[in-house]
């Protein structure tokens, strides 16, 4: 079952599922200069490549996150990005 979305008090990020750049960075509360870095380096969220856009969908920035969720500074580690 199609799940349907109220328009009027909806956010962005549920009208659509496939971001740019910036509706990304936004979501992630980071500068789309970063994201343009980590496409770069292979180390940020996963993206979907449409001719020469790059989108991200909204279940691998949620992934994306939630790998990096930890209880301590410990258990991050050194991990970054």
């Amino acid at each position: 079952m199609e799940q349907r979305i109220n328009v009027q008090t909806a956010t962005p990020f549920t009208l659509s599922r496939n971001l740019t750049t910036i509706e990304a960075a936004r979501f992630l509360n980071l500068k789309p200069a970063t994201l343009g870095q980590w496409r770069w380096n292979g180390r940020g969220p996963r993206f979907v490549k449409i001719g020469r856009s790059c989108r991200y969908r909204l279940a691998d920035l949620e992934a994306f996150l939630e790998e990096r969720v930890f209880s301590s500074t410990t258990e991050a580690g050194g991990r970054a990005a």
